[in-house]
């Protein structure tokens, strides 16, 4: 039932959403904001949300905003609601490292923008906010993405909207979720960039590939040729058809949608087939199972 209860998402849609969660980084912090405040509030009554995804803030990063706020303030207000578990609190929504600056910064007081929100709306909050972070790496922006549609229900389309990126960056980054961990780690350790990844998703041998780009030094342009090279090998007397363009293209868009391994074995000449989705973890086992049992099927036709 909690499942179902998330998947509605947010009544007053997204992209409202998104509108107030209008994040500054450092380097934007002498901009003005066009959000005014609702008030201010005493720093020491504010509290983190305890299921705050992000739970590493870089201290140089704060040390540099802290620098910023001591100077200017606080530009941009720290949105909060009132805290469900401590009386006269507010428990943070988006801001968090905007207050942990500010205490650096030895504010007193900070301004606020008061929201009423479920504590589905906070978590879904805190992901975007997190989507936003601009030292965020392919991988984790990836993640962000799959959380907001496994958790929300909501679509790429829906996604390329709200956040003014375009559809085709979204699906190319949910892509990268389908190659194995080793190499998601060398993109996430920055030895591969996203423009790497996304040219060995439909390789034989990722990993192996990967390696070879590293260890070779290999630009993206070097890359994408060499995986055109690696196509699969065939017994000589093999008459098995290779797949279609629609196929690997129904596959393709499958697999971003889903943030898994999907294989379609359609038969030549025919109506029927079989459709594989590969899992790694029982968490993922447990997503995948929620959006197939999220639009009932109408077996009485």
């Amino acid at each position: 039932m909690a499942r179902n209860s998330e998947r509605r998402g947010l009544g007053r849609g997204l992209s409202a959403l998104m509108a107030d969660v209008n994040l500054d980084e450092p380097a934007k912090a002498e901009q003005p904001t066009s959000k005014p405040a609702d008030r201010t509030l005493p720093i020491e009554q504010l509290v983190p949300n305890p299921n705050q995804p992000r739970r590493h803030f870089s201290d140089d990063a704060l040390e540099e905003l802290s620098d910023s706020i001591a100077e200017k303030g606080v530009i941009q207000p720290i949105i909060v609601r009132p805290s469900p578990n401590k009386a006269d609190s507010y428990e943070i929504v988006a801001g968090e490292r905007r207050w942990r600056a500010s205490q650096r910064a030895q504010l007193h007081e900070v301004p606020v923008i008061i929201r009423e929100m479920d504590d589905t709306e906070v978590l879904e909050v805190a992901i975007i906010e997190n989507i936003q972070r601009a030292d965020l790496n392919p991988i984790e922006e990836a993640m962000g993405y799959r959380q907001l549609m496994d958790r929300f229900g909501h679509t790429q389309e829906k996604l390329a909207e709200a956040m003014s990126k375009s559809r085709s960056h979204i699906a190319n980054l949910m892509r990268l979720l389908t190659l194995p961990d080793q190499v998601q780690d060398y993109l996430r350790e920055g030895k591969l960039s996203a423009g790497h990844a996304r040219a060995l998703v439909t390789t034989v041998d990722p990993l192996a590939m990967a390696k070879q780009v590293i260890s070779g030094g290999l630009s993206v342009r070097d890359t994408e040729k060499l995986a055109k090279q690696s196509v699969p090998s065939r017994p000589a007397k093999s008459s098995k058809p290779g797949k279609d363009a629609d196929t690997k293209a129904l596959e393709g868009d499958l697999s971003a949608n889903l943030g898994l391994k999907v294989t379609i074995d359609h038969v030549a000449g025919g109506e029927n087939g079989k459709m594989v989705i590969s899992y790694k973890t029982l968490e993922e086992l447990d997503a995948l199972c929620g959006v197939l049992s999220a639009t009932p099927m109408d077996v009485s036709k």
